[in-house]
């Protein structure tokens, strides 16, 4: 990855047993490939009952593993490839792998996974904390084929500089045009009380524009071939993020401040996102200069 995430390093696939599997591994190769990536699949048998795991255990995630490296050298035989069992606590294991990986790619749902958005998810827990950028995987087939769209939602008052590079440089590999998404929902257009005035929403939607249209032309230079849109809406943030996610290829977003996922358990955007975007969405830790 470039623009302020991790330039060396794998893309490391979380793979556990679930149906969908081949899903997120197809995602994780052809990422690998987009950005000229070894893959390493990375099957972790879970010990927190406190037994261990055995050995047969281990050995049978790393065949099943094994199984799936032969997809990916069969459908990507330009990937190099790799296949690992271990045993450990999955966030553990995936948090300290996420230090030398470039990307990590995860399934949407299943145990542990962001269908329920339980207290001590590994997904979530994974993607909050994570020291590379952290792509969801949605598993199933769509029923329509993507635009060549990459969406990414900004927050005004608190910008993700990795978050917006990174979603820049996923649209110029994918040649994709870019979506920067902003929405707020102004309390004060529920009726108000004698006294009290409703603001100048056109200026606040003014405002917001002129910020996004801003970072834009600081990415100009570096990204000139990235067509770049700018959508502002007076609605709540999650809502028209996943409306814009609907036939989108890639949605990004950052995962610190007051809407990321360190505030998840208090409703966040991103934690809302994460749970209904259409389309992958890769959560990118905060960079220096954030």
């Amino acid at each position: 990855m470039s623009d302020g995430t991790a330039t060396h390093g794998p893309v490391l696939a979380g793979v556990e047993e679930s149906s969908y599997q081949q899903d997120v591994v197809r995602y994780a190769a052809r990422q690998a490939q987009l950005h000229r990536r070894s893959l390493h699949l990375l099957n972790v048998v879970d010990s927190r009952d406190g037994s261990g795991a055995d050995r047969d255990e281990t050995a049978s995630g790393a065949s099943r593993m094994e199984s799936l490296a032969a997809l990916v050298r069969q459908e990507f035989p330009d990937v190099p490839s790799s296949v690992e069992g271990v045993a450990g606590r999955p966030s553990e294991v995936l948090l300290d792998r996420s230090a030398k990986a470039s990307l990590l790619v995860l399934g949407h749902r299943g145990s542990g996974g962001f269908a329920r958005l339980p207290l001590g998810s590994v997904s979530l827990q994974v993607a909050t904390h994570a020291d590379c950028p952290v792509l969801v995987v949605r598993p199933g087939e769509r029923s329509e084929v993507p635009e060549q769209r990459v969406v990414t939602g900004v927050d005004i008052s608190d910008v993700s500089e990795a978050a917006l590079d990174l979603a820049y440089a996923e649209a110029a590999l994918r040649g994709a045009r870019l979506e920067l998404v902003h929405g707020s929902f102004h309390f004060s257009e529920v009726p108000i009380g004698p006294g009290m005035a409703a603001p100048d929403f056109e200026a606040l939607d003014e405002l917001a524009r002129r910020v996004l249209e801003a970072e834009a032309d600081k990415r100009r230079d570096r990204f000139p071939e990235v067509r770049t849109d700018i959508r502002v809406e007076r609605v709540r943030p999650s809502t028209v993020l996943t409306e814009a996610s609907r036939r989108a290829s890639l949605m990004v977003v950052g995962s610190h401040g007051r809407t990321g996922l360190r505030r998840l358990m208090l409703g966040s955007v991103s934690a809302e996102t994460l749970h209904s975007a259409a389309c992958p969405v890769l959560v990118v830790p905060p960079s220096d200069q954030d």
